[in-house]
């Protein structure tokens, strides 16, 4: 029983991590992103033709914290290796998915057709049908609501008042 425990545990401690960090991606791309960071995200939002953005220092900054973990966890406590082995992980989703696939920063292109990535790829642009940073929908990376639900979100921000104001749209994910 104790050798199946040092499997399970460390497991769901990637795994739950991985889950943690598409939320806590998702609440600090509306909140931090979309709000009092936006003077480093707004270079994600604009055209532009170097290889590297302001944003990206968001993609350091989450590295640090996940090497911090790493040392922390060889250190002091276990268990925080394996949370952030989950943060790499997340990670490296969110280069392959975004980076890669949604904003083809890689040498080869390659738009989807049909599936779960074909719904990823169309919410984040649906992300960046928007000018600037208020009446965004979809801010996650990993998880994508459904297209449909998108557009409708999109089309009642246009239609309200909010959008003559500046203001964030209703919705909640």
């Amino acid at each position: 029983m104790e050798t199946l425990m040092s499997y399970v545990l460390p497991v769901l401690l990637v795994i739950g991590s991985v889950v943690f960090m598409e939320w806590f991606a998702t609440w600090s791309h509306r909140h931090i992103m979309h709000g009092w960071g936006w003077g480093w995200h707004k270079s994600h939002h604009e055209p532009h033709d170097h290889a590297l953005e302001k944003n990206d220092l968001y993609a350091v900054v989450f590295a640090g914290v996940a090497i911090l973990l790493f040392l922390a966890g060889e250190a002091w406590w276990r268990p925080l290796t394996w949370i952030a082995l989950g943060v790499t992980i997340y990670g490296f989703l969110y280069f392959v998915l975004h980076d890669g696939l949604v904003h083809q920063r890689w040498p080869f292109k390659y738009i989807p057709r049909k599936g779960y990535l074909k719904r990823v790829y169309q919410a984040h642009r649906l992300h960046h049908a928007v000018k600037g940073k208020d009446g965004c929908v979809s801010f996650g990376f990993v998880y994508a609501p459904p297209v449909d639900k998108l557009v409708r979100e999109l089309q009642e921000y246009r239609n309200s008042d909010a959008s003559r104001h500046g203001e964030e749209p209703p919705t909640t994910h």
